[in-house]
């Protein structure tokens, strides 16, 4: 087993004979700073690093030089007033008391938050990434 994802990664890449020209990596971290590493880490050996896991979405969409796109959070798709995504009371009891409470899913108005990625099929290079972000009533 391998706990560096950046190794983790180059295993996965070195895999087998045949690879497909479009390689999208869903990179679940915390920290924003390792994701912006992987991107410049795998810039021009993937088509696309999205970075997701804390459901605020960045608006640093970008093309890196070799042609990968990169975002460092695709943010959430959930109730807007929340913490993201659960009931805000429970969250907020939770962080003054330290004691866990039950968490539940808020109501109310909704967002989607994505990106659009567009993909040159033959060289597999990003050629835009677009955020997206809709509120639902």
């Amino acid at each position: 087993m391998i706990d560096c994802p950046f190794r983790a990664i180059d295993q996965l890449l070195n895999e087998g004979k045949h690879k497909p020209r479009v390689i999208i990596v869903d990179f679940h971290a915390e920290a924003t700073s390792e994701k912006i590493a992987m991107g410049h880490y795998l810039d021009g050996r993937v088509s696309a690093v999205l970075g997701t896991h804390t459901h605020v979405g960045t608006t640093d969409t970008r093309l890196f030089p070799q042609g990968t796109a990169y975002v460092t959070d695709v943010g959430m798709t959930g109730p807007i007033d929340s913490v993201i995504g659960m009931e805000t009371d429970v969250i907020i009891q939770r962080f003054l008391t330290g004691i866990p409470h039950r968490m539940s899913v808020a109501k109310g108005r909704t967002m989607f938050n994505a990106v659009s990625v567009r993909i040159d099929e033959r060289s597999g290079r990003a050629t835009s990434i677009d955020r997206i972000y809709k509120e639902v009533r």
